[in-house]
């Protein structure tokens, strides 16, 4: 009887030890966060900060799970650069297709229909290009034409590298072009445009420090938000925006990195996080910081009312498509050849 009872607690404690080695052995399983990165262009950081402190609130609502986001900021065509060459990237937040175009290319990291996978082809948010001015508009730049007067010194980024870059250059030859449909004469133009731009800046934020910080140039062609934001970083006393009354519809698509988040398991966080930004949620998080949502219906009247309509026509319907439209941009293209006959 006497081993009876003394088996039984021995064995009592064996059980509950390997219960409690097992309990340990899950904690940090249990504990564990799952990180994503998102690679994101100049302009961007204070908006995806927003969007990425949003997102993990909604996240851990809806599924238990903690999720944090990481965001790499830089030139969009110098962060794909960083993608094709080995930045595990879960998601891409870039400024222009041609650059998830090229990572898809490139590496085959993002298949080759990764617009067909997103809702809007990719596009969460839209933006414009506008004028930032000196306090009073001194100059007097109301117009895409003033941009190309002798007088005018332009602060824009250098489309090799920047996505900011490339809208500014394809918007100012658009104008031209829409005008008279020559593109002999928006060749010209834009040329002209360039002998005007003293320094160029790698990316649209350095372009902003140089214009806002520097006080260089009498203009920078800018998306609204960054318009706006050297208004709250600097002062509306100091600047004005200019709206001319045509511009580009400018697209910054996300896609998601399929062979990074499959090899580090995080394709259903990615892929959360990606329709996350098509909610009402994000949607009023992009008018806010002054990006044009795809759904208008989400965002607040006073933020839609900083954003006035214009008319904007879309690169694609004048060029052709990204292919054709990057090679603006090669070795060799039409900037290289406009930039050095403006110099």
């Amino acid at each position: 009887m006497s081993t009876r009872h003394e088996t039984k607690p021995g064995r009592r404690s064996l059980l509950t030890g390997l219960a409690l080695a097992a309990c340990l052995a899950a904690a940090p399983a249990m504990a564990a966060e799952t990180a994503l990165l998102n690679v994101s262009y100049d302009p961007t950081r204070e908006l995806y900060r927003d969007i990425n402190t949003a997102f993990a609130e909604y996240w851990k609502a809806k599924t238990g799970e903690t999720v944090t986001v990481r965001a790499s900021h830089g030139g969009s065509g110098s962060q794909a650069r960083t993608v094709i060459d080995g930045v595990d990237a879960d998601v891409v937040t870039l400024g222009i297709p041609s650059d998830i175009d090229a990572i898809a290319k490139l590496t085959k990291k993002i298949p080759a229909d990764w617009r067909q996978r997103q809702p809007n082809e990719g596009l969460p948010y839209t933006s414009t290009v506008v004028f930032l001015v000196r306090k009073g508009n001194p100059k007097g730049i109301k117009d895409w034409d003033d941009l190309a007067k002798p007088d005018i010194k332009v602060i824009t980024p250098n489309p090799k590298t920047s996505a900011g870059g490339r809208w500014n250059f394809l918007a100012a030859w658009g104008y031209a072009y829409t005008k008279d449909k020559d593109a002999e004469k928006a060749n010209a133009f834009v040329g002209q445009l360039y002998k005007n731009v003293p320094v160029l800046d790698t990316g649209a934020r350095g372009s902003t420090v140089t214009f806002a910080q520097r006080g260089l140039g009498d203009v920078l062609p800018a998306w609204e938000n960054e318009a706006f934001l050297v208004f709250d970083e600097f002062g509306r006393d100091k600047f004005d925006i200019v709206v001319p009354p045509t511009s580009i519809y400018a697209e910054p698509p996300v896609a998601l990195v399929d062979a990074n988040v499959d090899r580090k398991g995080t394709r259903k966080q990615a892929e959360g996080y990606l329709a996350f930004l098509y909610t009402d949620q994000a949607q009023a998080i992009f008018a806010k910081h002054h990006y044009r949502p795809s759904k208008r219906e989400a965002a607040k009247k006073e933020d839609l009312a900083l954003l006035p309509e214009i008319k904007l026509f879309k690169i694609e319907d004048l060029q052709g498509n990204w292919d054709d439209i990057q090679k603006n941009f090669d070795n060799g293209g039409l900037f290289d050849q406009l930039s050095k006959a403006g110099r």
